[in-house]
């Protein structure tokens, strides 16, 4: 077959490697390529031999201490050969000293143990069909909230600071974003997007169980209900309790793994995983 080159994907590679992501079965959103290259636009590579895309995997880095792997396939025809570890080891290289997060599929842990991973928890995705609810009162568009205070608030839930990423996240036409202000402060805030199935939330932050209700209610008002999808975090009961309020069952499941230690996060305040390729 030829040796693999590997190099960075350009804009069109991404939206490839959204394809593939797509017919593994994990449903990106049709925005998705777009958002994640302004994190870190050398961290996504692409295989190929004799011209021909054979792998992909991304490795963004965020900061100087932190980076996430996503998009880690190998086509089907393709596979069992030493492809897949020869990108997987350039994607590593990649991230340099950076601790690496990532959500790897529950059957692969053992694959991912071998290369420094260290579960942490799991994330499960939730799915179903809902309703559209009535808009409840108090919510406000997120993108009249400044930055600076989303910013801050996603500090206390993710690694490394993502402004760029959460800048292009919250602004992407399609996606509807909304926030529950108490006492002037940030009580929640959310974004919903169009997927290759249904939509999905994420992220869904709040202080509380009632104000992550109270997002969601919003987010599912202005997409007009239909099939929708929210990853949460298997170690925040209430989130769990959330998801199965509203009628969504589990569909799949996720490992979310670790080369080193990370600061402290308020898992109890994240209701809803942002996205399984870039954490």
């Amino acid at each position: 077959m030829g040796d693999l080159q590997i190099r960075t994907m350009r804009a069109d590679d991404i939206a490839l490697a959204a394809n593939w992501a797509a017919a593994e079965g994990w449903n990106p959103g049709f925005s998705d390529a777009g958002c994640f290259a302004v994190v870190d636009p050398l961290g996504f590579l692409i295989g190929e031999i004799a011209g021909e895309p054979g792998a992909t995997v991304s490795c963004v880095n965020y900061d100087d201490h932190f980076a996430f792997l996503g998009f880690y396939i190998v086509r089907n025809d393709l596979r069992g050969r030493g492809y897949g570890l020869r990108i997987w080891n350039a994607a590593i290289a990649h991230a340099g000293a950076r601790v690496i997060g990532l959500d790897g599929v529950v059957a692969q842990q053992d694959n991912y143990r071998k290369s420094g991973f260290t579960l942490a928890y799991a994330n499960i995705r939730y799915g179903g069909i809902v309703a559209a609810p009535a808009q409840p009162f108090g919510v406000v568009a997120l993108e009249t909230i400044p930055l600076a205070l989303i910013e801050a608030d996603d500090a206390t839930v993710f690694p490394a600071p993502r402004s760029a990423f959460l800048r292009a996240w919250i602004g992407t036409a399609s996606h509807i974003g909304r926030a529950l202000m108490r006492d002037g402060k940030l009580a929640g805030w959310g974004v919903i997007r169009p997927c290759r199935h249904g939509h999905k939330i994420g992220p869904l932050v709040a202080d509380d169980r009632a104000g992550a209700e109270v997002i969601m209610r919003a987010l599912l008002a202005g997409a007009g209900g239909g099939e929708v999808f929210l990853d949460v975090p298997g170690v925040n009961r209430e989130a769990v309790a959330l998801a199965e309020s509203f009628g969504l069952t589990p569909t799949f499941e996720t490992a979310r793994m670790y080369t080193g230690p990370i600061p402290p996060l308020r898992l109890d305040r994240l209701f809803g995983v942002t996205s399984f390729e870039l954490g």
